[in-house]
């Protein structure tokens, strides 16, 4: 079977974003005043084919763990779609 898996990580809760903090003085410079809190992480797609969705899910959890994410400063969540 073939999946898209679409991967979102971001800078965990409990750390500065420094990217977050320059975007979100950019949005006031441009009178955005109403905006807050921006956190900037990475969104990744990749497909993947395997015989099962588990086999699938176990690949992409993987694959965050071992290269996509940093663990101590990052979490990470995917979503799986069947092609």
């Amino acid at each position: 079977m073939k999946f898209r898996a679409e991967i979102d990580i971001m800078p965990l809760e409990a750390l500065l974003d420094p990217q977050g903090k320059a975007v979100n003085a950019g949005l006031r410079n441009l009178g955005l005043n109403n905006i807050s809190s921006v956190r900037v992480g990475k969104h990744i797609t990749l497909q993947l084919e395997t015989a099962t969705e588990a086999e699938a899910r176990a690949e992409v959890e993987e694959a965050c763990k071992k290269l996509l994410a940093n663990l101590i400063m990052e979490s990470y969540r995917f979503d799986l779609v069947a092609l």
